[in-house]
C-alpha cells in the first residue's frame, strides 16, 4: 500500500509534544513492513534538517484566503519521504502553533497544509490511504471530498483521521469558511458546525472514512461526556472508533546501551541501575544517605490534564512519607511556582528542574524507583512504557493508555481524580517497595513488556487493508 501521512509536526523535524514522535517512528515502522510511506508537515522556520532537502515541486497554487504559492521540499529520514510545505508568509515564524491560543491565522496556516498535501498526492505520491493526524491535518479529507472528487488521482483512496487529543479541536469563527473555499451550507451540526463555530476536527470526523486514536481505553472515553469535550455524541454516530495504542522507539529507549544515563543495565543485570539512582539523586543535590529510600521521579507538562491539581493536594501527605522526589518539566506557572516551592521547602528531599531536557529525562527514567503520571486523562502516554523497560515501576490513573499499558503485576493504579487516591496509591508502592524480591519480580516483568512501534505498525496495517475492502 502506498500511504501518505500529513500533520503538523514530526521527528526529528519540528516537535512540541507526542504527535512528533509518532509521525517520526510510525511511519519507518510501517516502511520496514513493506509498506510505501510518505509524510507531509510545513517548512517552520525552526524545523531541523539531518539531512539535505531537495525541491520536490514549484509554485503550488493553493486557492484559499488571499492566495498562495508554495514549495514543496523534499528529504529522507529512516527510508520514509517527508515533504515539506514551504510558504514563508504562514510558516517562516517563531514557534509552530503561536503562543497562548494561536496564531490568528492558524485556519489558513492549517489549510494551506491540507491543500499542499492533496497537491503531493496528485503531483508526487498517489496514495491509496490518506491518514491524517489531530485538527491540523482535518481538512485533507473534506477538501477531498467536497473539491477533487471528480480526480482519477483519488479513486478508491481511503481516508483515516486518527486524534491524538479530543482536548485540541481547531475552533475558528464562521467567517474562516469562506476564507477556507468551504460553502456556508457545510456550517451545520451534521458537519463541521460547534456551538455557532467552525471545528476543524469535527470536519475531519464527518468527512472521513474511518477515524481511530491511541489507545483502546481512549477510544471509549471520547465517546463519553466526562472525555467527550462535546463530541462523544458526534463521535458516538461516527463510530466505531478504533483505538491502536502508540509505540515507543526501543532503539532510543533502552537501558541496555543508553549512552546518556550512568550506567547501562538490563532485566538479567539490575545493578546498573543502582548506579543510575546514585547519579540522579548526586545531579539534583539530594541525600546520598540511604540508597535504599525509594526515590519518585515525574516527567510532565505542568497541566491540570496530567493531574497536576492532584499532585498538589496529595503532596503534603505525599512528602510525609520516606521517599525522595525528582521533578522535571514546565507548563502553567501555578504548578511551576509550586514545584519551585517544595524544592524549597524540602532540601536534600525534592529536587525540581523547571524546562524541558530530553538528557535529564532518560538519567530520570533510569534512577527513579517509581515513576508518577497522575493525569486526569491520559490519550496514550509514553512516559510509563519508557519507565516499564528501565525498570521504574508506574504508579498512574487508570484511564486511557494509562490503563491499557500497566497492570497489577507491573505497576499501581488508582482510579479516583482525587488527591487522596493518589497518596493511597503511592503508599501502596512503598509497601511492596519494601519486599525487594517482589519488587525486582515486578521491575523485570514491566522490562519484559513489548510496546515497541512494530506491533502498532500491524495493527494499522491491519485497519488500512479493512478499509480498503470496505
Amino acid at each position: 500500500m502506498n500511504i501518505l501521512m500529513v500533520a503538523s509536526e514530526a521527528t526529528p523535524f519540528a516537535k512540541t509534544g507526542g504527535l512528533a514522535d509518532v509521525l517520526g517512528s510510525l511511519p519507518a515502522a510501517l516502511q520496514a513492513r513493506g509498506e510505501q510511506v510518505a509524510v507531509v508537515i510545513p517548512d517552520y522556520r525552526g524545523n531541523h534538517y539531518p539531512h539535505a532537502t531537495r525541491e520536490a515541486y514549484r509554485s503550488l497554487w493553493i486557492p484559499i484566503g488571499p492566495g498562495y504559492l508554495v514549495d514543496l521540499y523534499q528529504t529522507t529520514e529512516r527510508n520514509v519521504t517527508y515533504y515539506f510545505v514551504r510558504c514563508p508568509l504562514l510558516f517562516d515564524r517563531d514557534g509552530v502553533y503561536g503562543p497562548g491560543a494561536g496564531f490568528p491565522d492558524n485556519h489558513l496556516r492549517f489549510g494551506v497544509l491540507a491543500l499542499a498535501a492533496v497537491g503531493v498526492a496528485r503531483h508526487l505520491f498517489r496514495p491509496d490511504i490518506l491518514h491524517v493526524h489531530d485538527w491540523q491535518a482535518a481538512l485533507v479529507p473534506v477538501y477531498l471530498r467536497e473539491h477533487f472528487h471528480h480526480d482519477p488521482t483519488f479513486s478508491g483512496v481511503k481516508s483515516l483521521l486518527t486524534i491524538h487529543n479530543l482536548g485540541y479541536q481547531g475552533i475558528f469563527g464562521p467567517e474562516v469558511l469562506a476564507q477556507l473555499g468551504l460553502d456556508t451550507r457545510f456550517l451545520n451540526p451534521e458537519q463541521l458546525e460547534f456551538y455557532g463555530h467552525v471545528n476543524f476536527l469535527k470536519a475531519g470526523i464527518a468527512w472521513s472514512d474511518a477515524v481511530s486514536t491511541v489507545s483502546r481505553g481512549y477510544a471509549r472515553e471520547i465517546q463519553t461526556p466526562e472525555y467527550g469535550f462535546g463530541l462523544d455524541g458526534f463521535l458516538r454516530k461516527h463510530g466505531p472508533i478504533t483505538g491502536i495504542l502508540n509505540g515507543v522507539d526501543y532503539n532510543e529507549w533502552n537501558p541496555e546501551h543508553d549512552p546518556l544515563i550512568a550506567r547501562n543495565y538490563s532485566a538479567a543485570d539490575l545493578s546498573g541501575k543502582r548506579e543510575c539512582k546514585r547519579a540522579i539523586l548526586a545531579e539534583f543535590g539530594l541525600r546520598l544517605d540511604n540508597l535504599d529510600r525509594p526515590l519518585l521521579g515525574m516527567i510532565s507538562r505542568f497541566a491540570t490534564q496530567k493531574g497536576m491539581d492532584l499532585f498538589a493536594d496529595a503532596s503534603p501527605l505525599l512528602l510525609e512519607q520516606d521517599l525522595n522526589l525528582v521533578v522535571l518539566g514546565s507548563g502553567d506557572t501555578t504548578y511551576e511556582s509550586m514545584f519551585r516551592g517544595l524544592a524549597q521547602s524540602y532540601p536534600g528531599k525534592v529536587g525540581v528542574q523547571i524546562g524541558y531536557d530530553a538528557a535529564l529525562a532518560h538519567r530520570i527514567e533510569a534512577g527513579a524507583d517509581i515513576f508518577l503520571m497522575p493525569s486526569r486523562y491520559e490519550p496514550c502516554g509514553l512516559n510509563q512504557i519508557y519507565s516499564l523497560r528501565y525498570g521504574t515501576v508506574p504508579v498512574v490513573r487508570a484511564t486511557g493508555g494509562l490503563d491499557d499499558t500497566i497492570d497489577e503485576g507491573t505497576g499501581f493504579k488508582f482510579r479516583d481524580p482525587s488527591g487522596s487516591a493518589l497518596v493511597e496509591a503511592v503508599r501502596w508502592a512503598l509497601e511492596a517497595f519494601r519486599d525487594l524480591d517482589s519488587w525486582v519480580r515486578r521491575m523485570r516483568r514491566g522490562m519484559g513488556k513489548d510496546f515497541s512501534w512494530s506491533a502498532s505498525a500491524g495493527e494499522y496495517v491491519a485497519h488500512y487493508r479493512r478499509l480498503l475492502s470496505s
